[in-house]
């Protein structure tokens, strides 16, 4: 079995990791770094740019530059968290005909497990080139409070990327698997997760190498993009009252204004106060004008304090339902990098009565355990064991729009469960199975996954057909039901596909498509090499015709000058196959001014 990479495909930035040697190792991206930002940007000539490129020309290309895409992944259009989103975002959110929340870029409609795979292709081929192998096999993390459908277009995204997604496990889960590794200890920790765009709270018990989920909640809306559009949201008000424009209007202002806010926050984690300055943000009759104001650490906390507050009651439930109170707890683990900011540790404090750990790299540390659960199905770590909970109830639709749960929020996985139902009138011979995710009592107020029929059922009286309806979750959490009648053995079975996933023959059309950018990407690359070679040699060449071609014949010297000014034209016009040329007749010439200079030595 080739390497299993473990990825991290976080909300604002992803990273790539996996294990060598028994070590985990954090997989640098093109620009050097060990994570990169999960940003995706479209030009007009239709180039893609990923990752910190892409977030470069944000300022300049906002309406085509995508971010914070894993918000959208698995919602429909009309649900209030994208109503939300698309409040703030410079980019469009469509609707698509099934309903989903879709991007508009250059004209072009994209599905968020279309980005989130340009994403995910760009860190395969980062590992590609950092193991000098092909990487097929993945794990991918996903925030724990994640329902079915958001865990189906994460696996449809890494389907996209060429991956083979060996298991889609929960962020927190994934850090305490980084923590625990080489760790003897026996103890019970909760991970506090607070990332870009959402917030899980899981407890966890670690006993010779069993890592044993308790019980997770959370908010899949909640993180650090809110903490950004707290800043830009007073910056607005502020710039509105003093001269009376409100950049709202302005997507390029908004864009900066993200910027600066983003930067300021992250500032504020070290500094008690920082200025945000940025120049010639908008103009009217007067003049230009600009935005600088300084903002303490005082105010930042005020913004966003109702924020981390909706972060207590979660943690406060993940005890609840993991039957331990504060001083059960050894040790509390912060992941995430909005956990960077002193409120939050002071918080985590308060629900948990001992300061938070900072042993670990709350950026990092998510990529290493999925890299570590990589290693255990690869068979080269042995002696772990991952038992996992499902973090939403399972059940389905009954008379009255009435839900009953199959499955319990909390419960271990992977697993199944099986329960009896019947007919609700004479002779019946159709059964629709509707399932749904959720907590709520009423059918509405949950998440729909999916619906099949149970058809052929004899006539009878109601409440005499017998009908087992299955619920089997692996250990991706993704779920299978089936429906049997007793009586005749008659059986209907679905692999929930949700709705808001990708249907088959969409995301096989994206496959050939992602394969076909990373030639094209591939091609690109070659290409600016090429024109690298070629330029290099052109200067070389002409430096040594002008130090010393004065000695050779007048028309070797001009041979040699109209050999560089054709090659200078044909790396201006970009097309890779006279590049090749060109550098085939500036190697020939360059041999040749060689050659006649050593006769002349």
């Amino acid at each position: 079995m080739s390497k299993v990479i473990g990825i991290d495909l976080g909300t604002t930035n992803c990273c790539v990791s996996v294990m060598e040697g028994g070590a985990v190792q954090i997989i640098p991206n093109k620009e050097g770094g060990r994570t990169m930002p999960s940003v995706v940007g479209f030009t007009e000539k239709g180039e893609r740019l990923v990752g910190q490129i892409a977030k470069r020309q944000a300022v300049t290309n906002s309406s085509n530059t995508l971010y914070a895409v894993k918000r959208l992944i698995g919602r429909k259009f009309d649900s209030p968290e994208v109503e939300k989103m698309r409040e703030v975002v410079p980019f469009e959110i469509v609707e698509a005909p099934n309903g989903d929340a879709h991007i508009r870029a250059v004209n072009e409609v994209h599905s968020p497990p279309e980005i989130s795979a340009i994403v995910l292709q760009r860190l395969k081929q980062s590992a590609e080139e950092f193991l000098g192998d092909i990487v097929t096999e993945a794990i991918i993390t996903v925030p724990a409070y994640f329902d079915d459908m958001q865990r189906q277009a994460t696996r449809d995204a890494g389907k996209i990327a060429g991956l083979t997604v060996e298991r889609i496990i929960n962020e927190p889960t994934a850090a305490a698997l980084a923590y625990g590794f080489d760790n003897n200890k026996s103890e019970k920790i909760v991970v506090y997760d607070l990332g870009g765009g959402t917030f899980d709270i899981t407890i966890l018990e670690i006993n010779d190498g069993v890592f044993e989920v308790l019980s997770t909640s959370g908010n899949t809306f909640l993180g650090g993009e809110d903490f950004d559009q707290r800043i830009i949201d007073w910056l607005v008000d502020g710039f509105k009252e003093e001269n009376g424009i409100d950049l709202r209007q302005d997507r390029l202002a908004l864009q900066r204004l993200k910027e600066g806010a983003e930067r300021a926050k992250c500032e504020l984690s070290s500094v008690s106060e920082t200025t945000i300055n940025l120049p010639f943000v908008a103009a009217d009759a007067s003049g230009p004008k600009h935005v600088n104001a300084v903002l303490t650490r005082e105010k930042f906390e005020e913004l966003v304090s109702d924020l981390v507050e909706s972060t207590v009651e979660p943690c406060q439930k993940a005890l609840w339902d993991a039957k331990l109170q504060p001083e059960d707890i050894d040790k509390i683990i912060l992941v995430g990098g909005q956990t960077r900011s002193p409120i939050v540790a002071k918080t985590v404090e308060e629900v948990f009565g001992k300061p938070p750990s900072s042993e670990i790299n709350p950026d990092e540390v998510v990529a290493m355990g999925a890299a570590i659960q990589g290693g255990v199905l690869a068979g080269d770590i042995k002696d772990i064991v991952l038992l996992d909970v499902l973090p939403l109830s399972l059940g389905l639709e009954t008379r009255g729009g009435l839900f009953v749960k199959l499955i319990e929020r909390n419960s271990t996985i992977p697993l199944r469960n099986t329960m009896t139902f019947t007919t609700v009138v004479d002779n019946q011979q159709t059964v629709e199975i509707h399932i749904l995710q959720g907590e709520r009592e009423i059918a509405s107020g949950n998440r729909s996954l999916g619906k099949f029929e149970l058809v052929g059922i004899p006539p009878a009286d109601r409440g005499i057909p017998q009908i087992d309806v299955t619920f089997e979750v692996d250990a991706s959490g993704i779920v299978s039901v089936s429906a049997k009648d007793k009586m005749t053995g008659l059986e209907q079975a679905m692999q929930v596909t949700p709705s808001s996933g990708l249907a088959p023959d969409e995301i096989e059309s994206l496959i050939l498509e992602a394969k076909k950018s990373a030639e094209v990407d591939r091609q690109a690359r070659d290409a600016i090499m090429t024109r690298n070679t070629v330029s290099t040699l052109i200067e070389n060449t002409r430096k040594s015709l002008i130090e010393f071609g004065k000695d050779l014949p007048k028309e070797d010297q001009v041979e040699i000058k109209t050999v560089l000014a054709e090659a200078e034209k044909d790396i201006a016009e970009g097309d890779p196959e006279k590049m090749r040329e060109a550098q085939a007749r500036v190697e020939e010439v360059a041999g040749k001014l060689s050659d006649a200079l050593m006769s002349l030595a």
